[in-house]
């Protein structure tokens, strides 16, 4: 069974995406400052746990999800086609 490697790719973007976007947003209503929240600043530039950082860390989760589901789809697919190869010459 082969993965849809856009399909995984928009799957996996749309729940980490929301998963920052909730995470920062419950941060900066509390008015705080978590753990995750501030360890995402040292990669997403321009990320900080704010309101306006709550959709920087949106497009941003969006974007890194989307292209390494992309990746995990295509070593995915290409494990699979390799063992699809082994089983059929034995």
């Amino acid at each position: 069974m082969r993965l849809n490697g856009k399909a995984f790719g928009l799957a996996c973007s749309i729940l980490w995406g929301a998963t920052v976007f909730v995470a920062t947003l419950s941060v900066a209503l509390r008015g705080g400052s978590g753990e995750l929240t501030s360890k995402l600043g040292r990669f997403y530039i321009g990320y900080q746990p704010t309101l306006a950082g709550s959709i920087v860390g949106l497009i941003y989760g969006f974007l890194h999800a989307f292209v390494f589901g992309l990746i995990f789809a295509g070593i995915y697919n290409a494990v699979v086609q390799g063992e699809k190869k082994q089983t059929e010459t034995k």
